[in-house]
């Protein structure tokens, strides 16, 4: 068994590798490190089951041998970056989509397409099941990643119906854990890092916003286990647990036990006033629901950011000598 994993160098991707490998699959995994980072699987180059190929997947794959999976992962994913790609992200929501289901097809593969809780937008019913249709701005600054994941998801049932593609597609919801950049722009490692450098923790609106968090590990654990169903719609994966951005920032300035102040900023164009999963469906069809307790996982990813603060940010050409290219 052999899984193509896109974006397998980013943070959701690097783990994705990992549980495979440790399945006992064969991975290869492409990116083109725009927002991956050649770090996330250094560790995993010493195993003969794993590749890696640095490629941009809006361009066309052609993937010699047989192949399993297909696990299109590639995405700018933070609003920071989709923000300043916002062409690249549209492309590869939309050109590396398609590529990605061409493999698929082309082998005979399962297809499973990482979608997002961003394709609800902006809800106006919580939680958000996967009923919902969403309220989202099409022509608004998160447009590019929120009409780039909705039509990855039509295309993805387009080539079911009219190809008989065996496909998946996981709707995620807020995830975070070790492995997250610390300039992602995104709540947790913003908190974690400005709290960390004594630097004072940005809220935007009034912080009663609200997002669920779920840990990396169990998210993983879901997608491995749609993958292994018979589901072809969307499936959302995530932690129900709501609290506030306020309450959020809280907590972190707890853990750090550091006493730096919180400074508000105007919420950002149509940023979600609420984001809750509803999993009823996941309980139901797979069986799933997070383990892991908030408290645990940001103890974890804790750890992890303590070290990446106070680490020497170092140059790692090892996986740009096996793909022939030089690193970005």
């Amino acid at each position: 068994m052999r899984a193509v994993i896109t974006g397998g160098a980013g943070f959701l991707g690097s783990h994705l590798c990992e549980l495979f490998l440790e399945k006992g699959w064969d991975v290869l995994c492409l990116d083109n490190l725009v927002t991956g980072s050649d770090t996330n699987i250094a560790h995993l180059l010493g195993n003969s089951k794993f590749k890696f190929s640095q490629q941009n997947v809006s361009e066309y794959i052609e993937i010699p041998g047989e192949v399993g999976a297909v696990m299109h992962f590639a995405s700018p994913a933070s609003p920071p970056d989709y923000l300043r790609l916002p062409i690249q992200t549209l492309k590869v929501g939309a050109l590396g989509t398609h590529n990605a289901l061409g493999l698929a097809l082309a082998k005979k593969a399962k297809f499973l397409l990482a979608s997002t809780s961003e394709c609800y937008g902006d809800p106006e019913i919580s939680p958000q099941p996967e009923s919902y249709w969403g309220r989202v701005n099409p022509i608004g600054p998160r447009g590019v990643y929120d009409e780039a994941k909705r039509f990855a998801e039509a295309i993805t049932m387009a080539y079911h119906r009219y190809h008989g593609l065996d496909t998946r597609i996981v709707r995620i919801f807020n995830t975070y854990g070790p492995r997250m950049r610390l300039n992602d722009g995104r709540a947790l490692p913003n908190f974690l890092y400005q709290a960390l450098s004594g630097e004072p923790i940005t809220v935007y609106g009034d912080g009663k916003q609200t997002r669920s968090f779920c840990y990396v590990s169990d998210l993983i654990d879901g997608i491995y286990r749609l993958l292994e169903s018979n589901e072809h719609e969307p499936v959302n994966i995530g932690n129900p647990q709501e609290i506030t951005i306020l309450e959020f920032a809280e907590r972190v300035r707890a853990l750090v036990g550091s006493s730096v102040p919180m400074v508000f900023r105007p919420l950002p164009q149509d940023d979600p006033k609420q984001r809750c999963p509803d999993i009823t469906k996941a309980k139901r069809i797979l069986a799933w629901e997070p383990k892991v307790s908030l408290e645990k996982g940001l103890g974890l990813t804790y750890q992890y950011f303590q070290q990446e603060v106070s680490a020497k940010p170092a140059v790692n050409d090892s996986i740009a000598a096996q793909s022939g290219r030089p690193s970005e």
